[in-house]
């Protein structure tokens, strides 16, 4: 690669000056810890300044692969650069006086302050919240723990598989043969998932204390996050008693539903999703299969145009009603045909442009290729001064066109802004 000296995706044309993101009157200080990277990720590319305090010798992120150029290094590791964009980085020694003197100064300062501490250690380092709002009332603090911070099992380990495990979510990843055993799904979800409430439970206390002016401590629970985040494996069992059964590309369910992935004719992989219910989607698809030449071969057409003839096809009836039962089947042989015999992207793009929930089914460097996201400017161009380069990565995940999502910086190096913070805090020399 070479270093990027280009506009990056997202800028104003011209000499117009790039809007603030929407958080950009906030400081967060993060204790670094892989629980909450993501948490503090979401703040500061949303413009927040987030002061990532590390500890001496640095976060162990840093030490996590795959490493640039497969070196390991603390300033080589690919996740420690993903889950840190837009921070600053500091190190201090919690462990000494002037660490936590310097912390001190940090928060006094701060809106957010994010942590995933192990229990009890910021109280025996004298850091305890109740002290730490005492003296700044309006400041918002978040605790991201395995098991909340107070409950029974407040100390037990945990890892993000054991979250997703322990909480539901990795019982409906798989596939058909339940021979095999569940899936974790890969990224850090477990973790993320918690990030994203702990990150909206902040927002929500940020309005609350626009309005009455105080803070307050939120402790998120990532076991209980990921447990409301089982689609409706957790309320089918709490309202039913019925356990839902992990299918192959598709969502769990009591029964099995008809499979849904299919390999095209260059023998690339789609979702054919959910065929429509209305008159109108039946139209639609005759209408494709007319096109693509394929018509006088699918030899179901005659139910395609019998669902034409409906207004909504009440699916409520499908167990009961052998017509509403044949033409929703018929829609997804025509699917599943049209698949089979067009080039993957071709069905993908055919499907969605006809309102169909279908997707292809990519890598991840094949997202990034992607027109729709390289359209959106989804992959953007982060330079890296240090290397005389600049490497892809991805960017915003939605579009604020008055005060943008934009990685605004590489990750820190390890202490980069220790002097530079510091010095504004007016705190003395405390790293380790």
């Amino acid at each position: 690669m070479t270093a990027d000296n280009g506009r990056h995706a997202g800028m104003p044309a011209g000499d117009e000056p790039m809007p603030r993101g929407a958080l950009a009157d906030l400081r967060v200080i993060e204790l670094a810890h892989e629980r909450s990277a993501f948490a503090g990720k979401l703040f500061a590319d949303m413009g927040a300044d987030v002061i990532l305090v590390e500890p001496p010798g640095g976060d162990a992120m840093r030490t996590y692969p795959p490493f640039l150029e497969d070196i390991p290094g603390a300033e080589h590791s690919l996740a420690f650069w993903h889950y840190h964009t837009s921070k600053r980085g500091i190190v201090l020694d919690l462990e000494r006086e002037d660490g936590r003197a310097a912390f001190r100064r940090l928060v006094a300062g701060a809106d957010v302050l994010i942590e995933s501490e192990e229990p009890g250690r910021l109280e025996a380092l004298g850091l305890e919240f109740t002290a730490l709002q005492r003296e700044h009332p309006r400041l918002i603090t978040v605790s991201m723990a395995p098991f909340a911070r107070n409950g029974p099992r407040a100390r037990e380990q945990t890892t993000d598989l054991t979250l997703l495990a322990g909480g539901g979510p990795a019982w409906s990843c798989g596939y058909d043969d339940h021979t095999l055993p569940p899936v974790r799904g890969g990224g850090n979800q477990g973790y993320q998932t918690g990030c994203h409430y702990a990150f909206l439970g902040a927002l929500t206390a940020l309005l609350y204390r626009d309005r009455t002016g105080r803070g307050q401590h939120i402790d998120v629970d990532m076991h209980a996050a990921q447990n409301i985040t089982t689609e409706a494996g957790s309320y089918t069992w709490l309202v039913a008693e019925q356990t839902v059964q992990r299918q192959t590309g598709r969502h769990a369910g009591v029964n099995p539903s008809p499979q849904s992935q299919v390999q095209c004719a260059d023998g690339r992989w789609v979702t054919t999703g959910f065929p429509g219910r209305r008159g109108d989607d039946y139209r639609r698809l005759l209408g494709w299969l007319e096109e693509a030449g394929l018509l006088g071969e699918f030899v179901e057409a005659p139910l395609l145009e019998l669902g034409t003839q409906h207004d909504r096809l009440d699916l409520s009836r499908i167990a009961v009603d052998d017509e509403v039962r044949a033409i929703f089947g018929a829609a997804r042989s025509a699917l599943v045909f049209l698949a089979s015999r067009l080039p993957a992207y071709d069905f993908f793009t055919g499907g969605q442009s006809r309102n169909f929930q279908v997707g292809i089914i990519y890598s991840p460097e094949e997202v990034l290729e992607d027109p729709h996201f390289i359209a959106r400017g989804f992959p953007v161009r982060v330079p890296h001064p240090e290397l005389g380069r600049a490497f892809t990565y991805p960017g915003a995940p939605y579009l604020f066109h008055g005060s943008p999502w934009k990685i605004q910086r590489r990750a820190p190096l390890l202490g980069e802004h220790t002097e530079e913070v510091l010095r504004e805090v007016g705190a003395g020399a405390a790293a380790g």
